[in-house]
């Protein structure tokens, strides 16, 4: 009959029923110092190897010491001393009290978030309604008249005839001018045309003179600029409106007129 042979003093089984790996990693993780810890055993189930990770406030040797002190103490194994690796970083870890205090804030605002939204949610809160904008308000926000077409053309009798047509609904309504040409004049013949062509659109007790046009330089940009003297019964006011030039200095004259007379026009009828 063969009678078993008792196993090395220094190297008890850790497997199996007789020691799960697991429970012996747990009791080293609570070790002073000690960051994670990793047991190896070899195929008969015996300690191979234990790795641990510290901090730099035990030292290798004090660690090492532990680590045979709880597994006899508590399991009942003993380990050589030179299975035990042992690696230090110097990077600080909370403890285990700030881990449980950063667990109970995170879990306050969780809570704080969902009751938040369970309150907007009960509350229903309606947007008030966008205010009504009076009738004349209305109409005033919008443009009266449009621009439709300029053309410009020679003319033989007094140089160059500049012709705008503005359009109203479904109306067009043109008004013409003629003068000498040079680049001043086509702009303030196109203003003019404009304003007959409004004055066309626009019949009543209104008039509408032009007081100027200039060409302004601005932010690199050309801009055409206008002045209308506008009367209406006894009482006048200067009326101004510009017009960035892209298409042509014409279309920008007659764009900078509607610019300054559609707003008036609006209020006074």
């Amino acid at each position: 009959m063969t009678v078993p042979q008792p196993l090395p003093h220094s190297s008890p089984l850790i497997a199996g029923s007789v020691l799960p790996i697991k429970r012996a990693e747990e009791l080293l993780a609570t070790l002073p110092g000690v960051i994670a810890a990793r047991i190896i055993a070899s195929e008969n189930g015996a300690v191979d190897e234990i790795h641990v990770l510290t901090t730099s406030e035990v030292t290798p040797k004090q660690t090492v010491r532990n680590i045979e002190s709880a597994l006899i103490a508590h399991l009942g194994m003993r380990v050589d001393h030179r299975k035990i690796s042992v690696a230090t970083t110097l990077e600080s870890q909370p403890t285990k009290e700030q881990r449980e205090a950063a667990k109970e804030k995170e879990a306050r605002e969780a809570k704080a978030a969902a009751d938040a939204a369970a309150a907007a949610a009960a509350a229903k809160v309606v947007p008030p309604a966008a205010p009504t904008l009076p009738l004349k308000l209305e109409r005033i926000s919008g443009r009266l008249l449009y621009f439709e077409d300029v053309e410009v053309r020679r003319s033989r009798a007094k140089g160059i005839a500049c012709r705008v047509t503005l359009k109203k609904a479904d109306e067009s309504f043109v008004g013409e001018a003629e003068g000498m040409e040079n680049e001043r004049s086509r702009i303030e013949l196109a203003a003019r045309a404009a304003l007959q062509a409004l004055a066309q659109a626009e019949p009543s007790d209104r008039a509408l003179a032009l007081d100027g046009v200039r060409l302004i330089e601005a932010f690199d940009r050309e801009f055409v600029f206008v002045g209308v003297t506008a009367r209406l019964g006894r009482t006048s006011a200067l009326l101004t409106g510009s017009c960035e030039i892209r298409e042509s200095a014409e279309t920008a004259s007659v764009l900078a007129v509607l610019d300054a007379t559609n707003r008036w026009i609006a209020h006074t009828r």
